[in-house]
């Protein structure tokens, strides 16, 4: 058996994804090569393209699997294993198909608590989560305003933050605002309605200490909602002009993966946190859930299962 199902880029001129038999990957001496039981679904799955991509080329980011195979110089991890892994980037292809080869740099131990579609989840929009935390630097009773707060990453953020003792408002659609709550969101607001960053001042009315703009676009309204000296941290690349001496910051990637992911695995085991799955697909309807979440309009994560 030397062939796999792979969902997969056929240039690097058109974005098109498709279902086709490709070979399984080989692996070198650093690297692992898991069979891929359960896949998380993320927005740059169809776009994370290394430049020296071969094609076809099987797309995705994050998952979770079974060691099947070792190279002779992976020390920390055997066959049998279970794992998260990051394929970002990996030059043999992505998670998106029924075997993937990651540098065993790019693996952490999946918890015996945890099962395969929870673990697919938490690679990238966890450590976005904590690097997002750690740049934001609050302390407890300070306040968070949360731009795209029902998202895989803001769920995060409002338990991590709420774990903190930070208060946090989230802004999302008007049906999720319960649900915010639920996670430990102190106030929300729903951002098409045109009267939302008055309800914010509202609710602290001098602004608040700090803002967390997820979602395109958000960055200079959540800046508004900020208070004189406060902080602006964007994940979107949005261009922001600070004003009012409010610090902007585009998020930078820091934290030692492997040894972040192992901490917030022992939250969620702890049920510190909670990992929030809004729908497993099949592989077979795996790009269903790619153009849903293309949309932004996901609550909490969704995940594919092999």
């Amino acid at each position: 058996m030397n062939k796999m199902q792979a969902f997969v880029r056929l240039s690097p001129d058109h974005k098109q994804v498709e279902l086709k038999k490709v070979e399984i990957p080989s692996i070198d001496e650093h690297e692992v090569l898991i069979k891929v039981k359960a896949i998380g679904v993320g927005i740059h799955d169809r776009y994370f393209i290394p430049p020296t991509a071969l094609f076809p080329y099987p797309i995705g980011i994050e998952g979770a699997g079974v060691i099947v195979k070792t190279g002779k110089r992976v020390n920390n991890f055997q066959i049998g294993d279970r794992v998260i892994l990051s394929s970002s980037m990996q030059p043999k292809g992505g998670c998106w198909a029924e075997y993937v080869a990651v540098s065993s740099d790019a693996i952490v131990h999946l918890a015996d608590d945890l099962d395969f579609t929870e673990g697919a989840t938490i690679m990238v929009a966890g450590k976005t989560a904590l690097e997002s935390m750690h740049a934001l630097n609050l302390r407890k009773d300070n306040t968070l305003f949360v731009a795209g707060a029902s998202g895989a990453i803001g769920t995060l953020v409002i338990q991590l933050a709420k774990n903190e003792g930070i208060r946090v408002i989230g802004s999302a659609s008007s049906k999720n605002q319960e649900y915010m709550k639920s996670l430990g969101a102190e106030e929300t607001v729903d951002y098409a309605n045109p009267y939302w960053k008055k309800q914010v001042k509202q609710w602290m009315p001098e602004g608040v200490d700090a803002a967390l703009a997820i979602q395109p676009g958000t960055g200079s309204d959540s800046l508004d909602v900020v208070k004189n000296g406060g902080k602006v941290i964007t994940l979107s690349g949005d261009k922001v002009e600070p004003k009012r001496n409010v610090t902007v910051k585009q998020l930078q990637h820091k934290l030692n993966m492997q040894q972040a992911i192992s901490e917030l695995v022992q939250q969620i085991v702890t049920d510190k946190v909670k990992v929030i799955i809004e729908r497993v697909y099949p592989f077979e309807d795996a790009l269903q859930a790619l153009e849903k979440t293309e949309t932004r309009h996901a609550r909490g994560k969704l995940v594919v299962s092999l």
